[in-house]
């Protein structure tokens, strides 16, 4: 069976992965990268979601010698020109503070009425090969930013932004509603069959 590394030492991302993997029938099997507690991480510094990915899947699969899937995402807000986009993690000047990037982003669009809180988070997932071959698709998902945090789950921004169809933030979702929707579930479906192609 192909073994295939995964970006990430979120255990949760690569349990989502390899549900969406075995749901389009794919046998692989797939690793996070604390499987490999040696490689070091990998600087984002690409100025596209699609770039940082690929940063990650190349230094993974060069490490290895095995496939490599890495995903970068993001907050795009339509009204600040697409920002914080790919300083979504680091809005507010400290990589991971998610309440401060909150605080900082809300206020920054206090005066901004609901018609043009629209946004989207949008995520690039890209495979990589110890050869060079490369591969990146994307999700995405739009919606509205709240005035104010509702909600309990997720992470990030989901508190605040809206579904296009919901009456709920990402927060307020189970993990199940949320995933069937993400960015990142739409960015891994996409990629599933090209990993197929990609294997084969």
């Amino acid at each position: 069976m192909q073994r295939l590394i995964l970006a990430t030492r979120n255990a949760n991302k690569v349990t989502e992965l390899r549900a969406i993997l075995a749901g389009a029938g794919l046998s692989v099997e797939l690793v996070g990268a604390d499987a490999y507690p040696d490689v070091p991480d990998v600087k984002e510094s690409g100025i596209t979601f699609a770039e940082n990915a690929l940063l990650k899947a190349h230094a993974l699969a060069r490490a290895t010698g095995l496939p490599a899937v890495a995903d970068d995402s993001g907050l795009c807000v339509d009204v600040l020109g697409g920002a914080p986009g790919i300083f979504s993690a680091r809005w507010a000047g400290k990589h991971g503070d998610d309440r401060a990037n909150l605080e900082l982003l809300l206020a920054q669009l206090e005066d901004i009425t609901g018609p043009h809180r629209t946004a989207h988070f949008a995520c690039a997932a890209a495979l990589a090969f110890p050869d060079g071959r490369e591969r990146v698709v994307e999700g995405r998902l739009h919606g509205t930013l709240r005035h104010a945090p509702a909600g309990e789950g997720g992470f990030g921004y989901d508190p605040i932004l809206q579904p296009e169809g919901e009456t709920r933030t990402c927060a307020e979702m189970t993990p199940e509603e949320k995933n069937a929707i993400s960015h990142r579930g739409k960015a891994f479906r996409a990629l599933a069959p090209v990993i197929r192609e990609m294997l084969d």
